[in-house]
């Protein structure tokens, strides 16, 4: 018997190709995975330098400020729930030709992610193990996650249990060495405090404001979890909640590592801002946790990370080229018949990272994967009030298809607007090249993809 999200997909037009397997609390470790647990401990030290060492509260920030665009998402995947993320919901809910803008602004995201990840990764092995050249690593993390993401995505969901695994017991271990160096040695703080959540003389509305920004940019990646709406039981409900609860269970683990460090070491001033965290858990640990937190930090952002990123962007790909929206279209859209996965796209996504994240600046990959989802965010939320409270006319829920959207795009176009001007250049010099393609592509934006024409 078809699942109802089965039925669901068939109704919007596409034929059901891709493994139908997943379930809640597989999306969940995905997006975990997406969003990494232990995320704060490589930006620790800049952070806690913006903050004035309240790093738990630019946290508790961020979950308020990013869960108005999570419900968005849970909106437009509830109506819309099929592989093409934001890309098919702004071009379904808003307008065919933008939301092939939108699909093109999440592949900045999306398909440099995973560059940036194994560019960060393979640097720190390389520190760790310097008769190792970088782009040994940056092979080793290419080949493994691509192998796992072309065998299937059953494989992949088994693989995220075991790198989450990984990641909790490191993050377990440096809770237990730091509660017991500040509360049963005495050191650091000495005790529980609650200056790392709120200092009168630092909180103000700048200040929030700078949280809003770091924090948006640290909670990427719950977004991703739609993406694999045509693999998910029951995905009108499923994708919604899941990307819900792994923001909000992230989110927890962010507030509460970075609160403990702040007790293990009160006075961020002395530490160094690109190791901060390391040095607290080398003073908490000794030489062992400093040395674990750095190799599970490597497989964290090099595989764990990167692997979900890549399967992201597969499926974007995977979804815009069965549109016929992209060159070679029909490249994009294969799908293996033996694993029923998105090969070809897969594949591609191997070789450009592998490229970019051996060529390009990491500096330069930055700037375009916040520009690319921020964009993206900001054309989500104004679809939703679109589509349900201006087409839908559905003027009874005020807070979820108005309120809700209008904060979302509040918050990430503050952020937005907050871009240096070499982000914007290349941002919308990359928006630029999509108008183009998407031009091209839609003879002068006259066609719609064949499966819109009935809508």
């Amino acid at each position: 018997m078809e699942t109802s999200g089965h039925r669901e997909s068939s109704t919007l037009g596409y034929r059901q190709e891709l493994k139908r397997t997943l379930r809640l609390r597989d999306l969940i470790v995905y997006g975990m995975i997406f969003m990494v647990p232990i995320a704060p401990m490589a930006i620790y030290g800049y952070v806690a330098q913006q903050s004035y060492g309240m790093v738990p509260l630019v946290y508790v920030i961020g979950i308020v400020a990013m869960v108005f665009t999570a419900l968005s998402y849970k909106q437009m995947s509830a109506k819309f729930p099929i592989a093409g993320s934001v890309y098919s919901y702004v071009q379904r809910g808003l307008n065919p030709h933008v939301g092939f803008v939108a699909g093109w602004m999440i592949l900045a995201d999306y398909l440099l992610a995973p560059s940036l990840l194994y560019a960060f990764s393979a640097g720190w092995l390389h520190g760790l193990v310097p008769s190792v050249p970088t782009f040994v690593w940056l092979l080793f993390f290419v080949l493994f996650n691509t192998t796992v993401n072309v065998l299937g995505i059953h494989l992949q969901a088994r693989t995220n249990f075991v790198l989450l695994a990984i990641e909790l017991v490191c993050l377990f271990l440096f809770l237990i060495a730091s509660v017991r160096f500040v509360l049963v040695l005495g050191h650091g703080v000495g005790h529980l405090s609650f200056s790392p959540f709120y200092q009168s003389s630092h909180f103000n509305l700048k200040f929030i404001e700078n949280a809003a920004s770091i924090a948006v940019l640290s909670f990427l990646g719950f977004d991703a979890i739609s993406t694999l709406a045509e693999e998910t039981e029951r995905p009108e409900r499923t994708v919604g909640n899941a990307t819900i609860a792994s923001l909000v269970i992230i989110g927890l683990l962010f507030v509460l590592q970075t609160y403990v460090a702040a007790l293990v070491h009160p006075n961020y001033g002395d530490l160094n801002p690109n190791m901060a965290f390391f040095q607290i858990a080398k003073e908490a640990g000794g030489t062992f946790l400093y040395v674990v937190l750095l190799l599970v930090n490597a497989i964290a952002s090099g595989i764990a990370n990167a692997l979900a990123a890549q399967s992201a962007i597969s499926r974007i790909l995977y979804s815009m080229g069965r549109d016929r929206l992209l060159p070679f279209s029909k490249f994009f859209s294969h799908v293996s018949p033996r694993f029923q996965t998105p090969v070809n796209a897969t594949l591609l996504v191997a070789v450009i990272s592998l490229l970019v994240a051996s060529l390009v600046p990491q500096e330069t990959i930055t700037t375009l994967v916040n520009f690319g989802a921020l964009t993206a965010f900001l054309m989500l939320n104004a679809t939703v009030f679109v589509y349900f409270y201006l087409r839908q006319r559905d003027f009874r829920h005020v807070f979820k298809y108005l309120l809700f959207p209008l904060c979302g795009f509040v918050v990430i176009g503050y952020v937005w607007l907050g871009f240096d001007r070499t982000t914007f250049i290349f941002g919308l010099s990359w928006m630029a090249l999509g108008v183009l393609i998407g031009a091209v592509k839609s003879k002068g934006y006259r066609e719609v993809p064949p499966v819109l024409k009935d809508m």
